[in-house]
């Protein structure tokens, strides 16, 4: 797997950003790309590890010209980098995963509906946890425990990283969950949180919001679930910060204003 910055991307700053390509799976049909973000200071740091965030929609969090929205992007290395040199962010690698275009859909969800499909999240979170965790680990200075790891996302990316907070809760302690498309197949992921929760022993931080521009639908499914959170046992302010984003709208440009709030939630600074 070719490994190395972006191409056409220069600067000390962006040397930070590692693409592996073609990583392939025994779980999943297609292969996919991933980009790196390590922390200032991670070179020169040579025995310190790192808590360790994955995040989905890959090609959407560092370059504007890999983007879903051509030049609109997360900004993660630039929101991370301000968040950790203000000393509000403990340093940490963030590996994005990108998604499989056509394939996205049935990845990112966790049951099939019978008109659109999917599916194929339980192998998605195999593919994670059993083989790409296993890899990033044997190349960058990762902490293992699952207090240091954390997996997120945006719209899809939010539901299947809630899902995968849940079905896989020894692995995750902290969840980042935007935007979610809590509607998937008549909003079944309530279902499952009240199914799982009493397995999981200790509740993963769960950073949720939504845009009060998103629409009604959104806006009232987030507070369901924000609702459904509290009642299975996570604590406002402790285990749980849920934000109704004013001005918030569904796309890249908006995420990007959250990354840094959500990264204070997940991974503050010691």
């Amino acid at each position: 797997m070719p490994d190395g910055a972006p191409a056409g991307i220069d600067g000390a700053p962006l040397q930070r950003l590692r693409v592996h390509s073609g990583f392939t799976s025994n779980y999943l049909p297609e292969s996919r790309d991933l980009i790196v973000y390590l922390p200032p200071g991670y070179d020169e740091q040579a025995e310190q590890s790192y808590p360790v965030l994955y995040l989905q929609d890959g090609q959407n969090l560092f370059d504007g010209r890999t983007s879903f929205v051509p030049g609109r992007t997360w900004e993660v290395r630039e929101q991370a980098d301000a968040a950790i040199e203000a000393g509000e962010v403990e340093p940490l690698v963030i590996v994005g995963i990108y998604n499989t275009g056509d394939r996205r859909l049935a990845e990112y969800t966790f049951q099939r509906d019978w008109q659109m499909g999917g599916g194929e999240a339980d192998e998605y979170g195999l593919m994670l946890t059993r083989e790409l965790m296993p890899w990033i680990a044997s190349r960058y200075r990762v902490r293992p425990e699952r207090e240091a790891t954390g997996v997120g996302g945006s719209s899809l990316g939010g539901l299947v990283s809630l899902f995968l907070g849940l079905r896989h809760a020894e692995v995750f302690g902290k969840l980042a969950v935007l935007s979610p498309s809590v509607w998937w197949n008549h909003k079944s992921i309530l279902g499952y949180l009240n199914e799982r929760a009493p397995q999981v022993w200790e509740r993963p931080r769960v950073w949720l919001d939504v845009g009060d521009k998103e629409g009604q639908r959104a806006l009232k499914d987030a507070e369901q679930l924000n609702r459904r959170l509290k009642a299975n046992g996570w604590r406002p302010g402790e285990t749980l910060h849920f934000e109704n984003v004013h001005g918030g709208t569904h796309d890249e440009s908006s995420w990007a204003r959250r990354v840094r709030p959500m990264l204070r939630f997940l991974f503050p600074a010691g």
